[in-house]
C-alpha cells in the first residue's frame, strides 16, 4: 500500500493547503491549484499518467494519513470539507471506472 502525509500543520488558507498537496502528491508545476485539478490529478494513480508521483498497481490503494485533521478542520472547516469531498468524488470516479476506491484516508 502506497501511502502519503497531508501536512495539515503548513495549512493556513488554500493557497498553503495547494502547496502542501502538491508536495505530498507529487503534482507536477503546472498543477492547476484548485479542487478540479485536485481531483484530476488524483483520478488516474493507476496509469502513471505524469501528474503525480504516486503510481499505484492494479489492486493497490494510496493510504493517505492526515494528523491533526480535528485541528484543521476546526481552524479551516471549508478547505476541510471541500478536501473530503473530493477526496469521495475522486473514489466515486475510481469505482465508476474500475469497480473499487483506490483512496483511504487516516485521520488522526
Amino acid at each position: 500500500m502506497a501511502k502519503v502525509t497531508l501536512d495539515t500543520s503548513q495549512i493556513r488558507d488554500w493557497e498553503t493547503f495547494h502547496d502542501v498537496s502538491m508536495q505530498a502528491f507529487g503534482f507536477p508545476d503546472f498543477y492547476g491549484r484548485n479542487m478540479d485539478a485536485w481531483i484530476d490529478c488524483l483520478t488516474y494513480l493507476d496509469e502513471g499518467d505524469g501528474m503525480s508521483s504516486v503510481v499505484l498497481g492494479s489492486d493497490e490503494l494510496l493510504s493517505i494519513h492526515v494528523p491533526g485533521f480535528a485541528i484543521f478542520a476546526a481552524s479551516l472547516p471549508d478547505v476541510a470539507s471541500a478536501f473530503l469531498a473530493c477526496l469521495a468524488f475522486t473514489n466515486q470516479r475510481y469505482i465508476e471506472r474500475k469497480g473499487a476506491s483506490r483512496l483511504s484516508l487516516m485521520l488522526e
